[in-house]
């Protein structure tokens, strides 16, 4: 089999596009303009990432064992992901209702103490 379609130009990082798609069995050829999907766009880090959250079926905690990092950056990379793909974040909270969402994290046994102090300096 052939190797991965490059999604974004390695020379100035534009998107890029298949040019031409040939069926090895029965030797058909089209030609044309064909636009990628958006995970195909994605980086090979960004990928690894997506397999690992969806074999880990979204558990952020197994997501952290799987990879070997901690909950932010888990969420840092979840949200660098859902970025790439075109979905912008929601406005951020306020910096009480954050810290206040942290704290019950840490509380409920959802983080570390150590994950929230990276949280509240970011």
């Amino acid at each position: 089999m052939g190797k991965e379609v490059l999604g974004k130009c390695p020379v100035c990082n534009s998107d890029t596009y298949v040019a031409k798609i040939n069926c090895p069995t029965c030797n058909t050829t089209i030609e044309g303009q064909f636009d990628l999907c958006k995970f195909c766009r994605l980086t090979s880090e960004q990928k690894l990432f997506i397999d690992v959250f969806i074999k880990c079926r979204g558990n952020i905690k197994e997501v952290e064992k799987e990879l070997g990092v901690s909950y932010p950056t888990v969420k840092n990379r979840l949200e660098d992901v859902a970025n790439a793909l075109g979905h912008k974040s929601e406005e951020e909270p306020d910096e009480g209702t954050k810290r206040k969402e942290i704290l019950d994290r840490v509380y409920n046994g959802e983080i570390s103490v150590d994950d929230a102090l990276e949280l509240l300096k970011g």
